[in-house]
């Protein structure tokens, strides 16, 4: 799907949902709990906003620890559930705003164009300019060769 149909998509689903909610984690916190926890943090946060609260929850294969309500792990749930779907296009919109806005204030990184993504280019400007308080301390780490401590 292009940038540009997601972003429409972004506008409707907001309209048009029941409820939907969005919750983002800073690098320091990935850093501190790993990825994957974080991730889980930033859906409970997305629930906790969703008014009114879901009953069930469909989730693209993984199961949330830490949440009462009922799920259904779906592989490949964005393929199968136009809610898994319509929550990854908020989610992808979203950081991708997100990345807009740090390009500005960070443009020597690139971010507008890879999103943050490990790309060679961005790899390239983080071996160049040294790291952003955007920058996962893991992530660098891997990038520097460091060992981890």
């Amino acid at each position: 799907m292009t940038e540009r149909r997601r972003e429409l998509l972004y506008d409707e689903i907001c309209e048009k949902a029941v409820s939907y909610g969005i919750g983002m984690v800073g690098p320091e916190v990935i850093d501190e709990i790993n990825i994957l926890q974080a991730t889980y943090q930033a859906m409970r946060e997305a629930i906790a906003q969703m008014n009114p609260a879901p009953e069930l929850l469909l989730n693209d294969a993984v199961t949330i620890p830490g949440v009462d309500i009922p799920q259904v792990p779906l592989i490949h749930g964005d393929a199968l559930s136009v809610s898994i779907a319509a929550a990854s296009i908020l989610a992808k919109v979203t950081r991708d705003r997100y990345m807009r806005a740090a390009d500005s204030i960070y443009p020597e990184y690139g971010f507008a164009g890879h999103k943050g993504y490990g790309t060679k280019a961005h790899s390239e400007a983080i071996l160049t300019y040294g790291p952003c308080p955007l920058h996962r301390r893991t992530f660098l780490r891997k990038l520097l060769g460091e060992c981890d401590a």
